[in-house]
């Protein structure tokens, strides 16, 4: 008989999840405490995000002596990706921090920052501040993100100083 894969302990992202800007990492598939202490944490104040995932294209590889085409992998690819933020009336929000062409790392922990957890690593440059402009919403700052080389998936999160 197979063996069934773990039972998931399902959770709510909302108020879990941690999302940080860090600008600098001496090595993206191992950063630091110290180093993610020194980023800043953007969950607070983000209200939606898209793309934040990776995909990989096939390639066929069609041979003459038979009618199936079979696919390797090929390329690996990174969604367009946004976080999008609620903007201040005073001006004082996001805007200060993410500023255009600024890099940076944007650091996802999905089930929170626990040293039994794992991260994703995106290197990002912001590529926009957009301002959401709607009649019945209130405002919002979307920043846009390149990411300009490939994550460090499932990084092991270090302890808390201490932890």
């Amino acid at each position: 008989m197979s063996t069934p894969i773990p039972a998931s302990v399902r959770y709510y992202r909302r108020g879990t999840t941690r999302v940080l800007w860090v600008p600098t990492l001496a090595n993206k598939a191992a950063p630091t405490r110290a180093e993610l202490d020194a980023g800043i944490a953007l969950e607070g104040e983000t209200g939606a995000m898209a793309g934040w995932q990776t995909t990989s294209e096939t390639v066929q590889t069609p041979a003459l002596g038979s009618r199936f085409t079979p696919v390797v992998g090929g390329a690996i690819t990174a969604a367009d990706s946004s976080l999008t933020f609620w903007a201040s009336k005073t001006g004082e929000d996001v805007r200060a921090v993410l500023t255009r062409e600024a890099t940076g790392f944007i650091v996802w922990m999905d089930e929170g920052d626990t040293a039994e957890g794992t991260m994703d690593v995106y290197p990002v440059t912001v590529t926009s501040q957009a301002k959401v402009r709607e009649l019945d919403a209130a405002a919002q700052i979307m920043c846009q993100f390149a990411i300009t080389s490939e994550p460090a998936e499932n990084v092991a999160i270090p302890a808390a100083a201490g932890g």
